[in-house]
């Protein structure tokens, strides 16, 4: 099964009034590769003015929402306002939630059956720190992540997986071809064991950490790589030669 490339841009706290139009001028201007999905995923406060101003192909995500729904729940975002929003997407489960806000398995399994009961589709994140690489655990740690999802949706067809070693987020350090291939290929398999053989084969699974236009080649020719989670080098005009570097 052909699984389309896909290129998210996770832009953090990051970026101006000025500086996130400047970024959605460059992609309306671009030529972008009609092989590749792009998602970008601003700061909350931009989400309205990326989902107005993008060109219709580039579409939206959000960085997080809350699993309980409109209430009072004071600064955060439900899955039923992105989705009158027009924002489609969302990113769950991101190490910097994980390890700075203590966010569990089950916490990020809940908010991610949350998106897709809402409509949404989701980026959910997994990946190991440098102490569990060096421990030999990473295949564990990444599949204990993902169980935690699979214990609570059983649909996987809105969900595309990506693969963060923690020691590379934004520390100029990546994981090599065979590193990143090997953890690839491990999700896969445990889809395939886990959830189904259709879900192994559709899933697009990324990858993410420190993923620039001089390594993105490369990386993208691996068979079990099906695209990447971008952020720093998505705030760069780079951005697109990242993009169109996987075709």
């Amino acid at each position: 099964m052909a699984r389309k490339f896909f290129v998210g841009g996770n832009f953090k706290s990051n970026g101006t009034l000025e500086s996130i139009k400047a970024i959605i001028d460059n992609l309306n201007k671009s030529e972008l590769s009609d092989k590749v999905e792009v998602v970008v995923a601003p700061p909350a406060l931009y989400l309205m003015l990326a989902q107005s101003t993008l060109r219709p192909e580039v579409q939206v995500a959000a960085q997080n929402l809350y699993d309980r729904g409109n209430g009072a729940y004071t600064g955060e975002i439900s899955a039923s306002q992105l989705k009158d929003a027009s924002v489609h997407w969302v990113i769950l489960g991101h190490s910097e939630r994980r390890a700075i806000f203590g966010e569990s398995d089950e916490f990020v399994a809940a908010k991610t059956k949350a998106a897709l009961d809402g409509g949404l589709s989701v980026i959910l994140c997994c990946g190991e720190s440098l102490a569990e690489r060096e421990a030999g655990t990473t295949i564990d740690v990444v599949t204990r992540q993902l169980k935690a999802v699979a214990d609570v949706v059983s649909d996987w067809s809105k969900i595309v997986v990506a693969y963060e070693p923690v020691w590379a987020i934004g520390t100029g350090k990546v994981a090599s071809t065979e590193q990143a291939q090997e953890a690839h290929a491990a999700i896969r398999k445990w889809l395939k064991e886990t959830v189904s053989q259709e879900a192994s084969d559709a899933t697009r699974i990324l990858y993410g950490g420190s993923v620039t236009e001089k390594n993105s080649a490369e990386l993208g020719k691996q068979p079990d790589v099906d695209g990447f989670l971008v952020g720093g080098a998505s705030l760069k005009p780079a951005f697109v030669d990242i993009i169109n570097s996987a075709v």
